[in-house]
């Protein structure tokens, strides 16, 4: 049985600083009663529309394959509605007895003891283990030499094309995929071929007012030379600037008016492309159903390989284990069977676009079945998340305040390399600040 929580003033305030140093709002909320068998446990998430409806489906089929407990799952609304309220009850030791967080998010929570590690060896008698997980998503789970969270998925930015306009434009192979491209010029040279065959332009990409849009295409051609930021704790940010500048740069050489808008949000990207008038649009694979739905003839892989490293923005939803003041023992056992219980039937999430971290899914003979997710499933062995750090990940301020940065680059043609160093005077601010989960924390000059 995990001890209980012995929460000081000082830890109860630092994880309600948490909440509002990672652009959190306040909440609260009530664990579940202890029940008779079968027993309730309290699953709280963060997913709504069609993941929604996705999850919901997958709880119901846990639930109807045995009789030792009931998920009795709390939606609450994505960022930060639910990152404040799930920190509080943690805080509080209320906690639900597993959440999902996205897996950039844990860093920033696991210092202050707002969360409780996984007993790998526990794990592993249910079938999960490293050796079931694409290696660099059963790594992000780790923090500090323990693991936080377990993966459900990857979800990455990817590329989907329109199969028509691009066989008209002669850019597909003879198995109907889209020709590999191998440097930005010849990426550049096969988007105009593409815009030749299309009603609008070559490719939809949506930025305005988006950092998390700007970024995830950035991050990705920045990791595809090799590289990844490092944000030291109370150091600089290690940033190759040749590689950002060069990657933003690029950015902009799409925008051009032709290829792409010179102006687009994430809305009407989406739509350009789900109406049939372009022939490529960056997404995450979390627009699949949109497409889907529009009856749209399309298929989806990879963000071609422009730098000579394949790589792969993304994140992942992940099996958290709240901070509890008295967990129960039993109840924890069961909430170790319904993970790796919904990891081995995830095949639905799979469906819905999300690629499953669990590999004996992905590897599985019906997966290859599924298309476009089987042309796109070997993101999961090349995903780049955000730089570690307290601050970063989805639903906080790093994404949007690398968009105030370089959004004027993009729109306007503003000088990159400013740009670049407007972003890393912003980070090195945050590194100065101590991660306000961590009690043991302080400021650094």
């Amino acid at each position: 049985m995990t001890p209980p929580l012995d929460l000081s003033r000082r830890q109860f305030l630092s994880a309600a600083s948490a909440a509002a140093g990672a652009a959190l709002l306040a909440g609260c909320a009530a664990g579940a009663p202890t029940g008779p068998t079968p027993q309730t446990l309290q699953f709280w998430h963060l997913l709504s529309g069609g993941d929604g409806v996705t999850m919901s489906q997958l709880l119901q089929n846990v639930n109807d394959a045995q009789n030792d407990f009931r998920i009795r799952p709390t939606v609450l609304a994505w960022g930060t509605p639910y990152y404040t309220k799930l920190a509080m009850a943690a805080a509080g030791g209320r906690a639900p007895d597993v959440a999902i967080m996205h897996a950039t998010r844990t860093v920033g929570w696991a210092p202050g003891g707002l969360l409780d590690p996984w007993d790998l060896d526990q794990l592993a008698e249910l079938g999960v283990d490293s050796s079931t997980f694409p290696q660099p998503i059963w790594d992000k789970g780790a923090v500090d030499g323990k693991h936080y969270s377990i993966a459900l998925d990857a979800h990455p930015f990817i590329a989907m094309f329109n199969t028509d306009i691009c066989d008209t434009a002669g850019v597909l192979d003879s198995d109907g995929k889209l020709t590999e491209t191998s440097s930005p010029e010849e990426f550049l040279d096969q988007l105009r071929e593409i815009g030749g065959a299309a009603d609008g332009h070559a490719l939809s990409y949506g930025y305005l007012g988006d950092g998390a849009q700007m970024w995830r295409l950035f991050y990705t051609l920045y990791c595809q030379h090799g590289i990844a930021m490092e944000l030291p704790e109370g150091g600089k940010a290690v940033m190759d600037k040749d590689a950002a500048i060069e990657s933003l740069s690029y950015m902009r050489t799409l925008l051009d008016g032709e290829i792409a808008a010179t102006q687009a949000d994430y809305g009407t990207a989406v739509a350009e492309f789900a109406t049939g008038k372009s022939g490529m649009l960056f997404t995450g694979v979390w627009e699949l159903r949109t497409m889907q739905n529009a009856e749209l003839p399309f298929d989806a892989t990879m963000i071609p390989t422009l730098y000579g490293t394949a790589a792969a923005y993304a994140d992942s939803h992940s099996f958290v284990l709240p901070r509890q003041a008295s967990a129960d023992a039993h109840r924890r056992d069961l909430t170790y069977q319904f993970v790796a219980d919904m990891l081995k039937g995830s095949f639905g999430w799979a469906e819905a676009g999300h690629i499953p971290a669990f590999l004996p899914v992905t590897e599985s003979a019906e997966y290859a079945e599924l298309v476009p997710q089987a042309h796109y499933a070997d993101a999961a062995q090349h995903v780049v998340y955000d730089p570690t750090a307290w601050f970063t990940g989805s639903g906080s301020n790093f994404q949007g305040e690398f968009g105030a940065a370089v959004q004027n680059v993009l729109l306007s043609g503003d000088d990159p390399a400013a740009a670049i160093d407007r972003f890393e005077s912003r980070v090195n601010t945050f590194l100065k600040q101590p991660n306000p989960a961590d009690p043991e924390g302080t400021s650094r000059s």
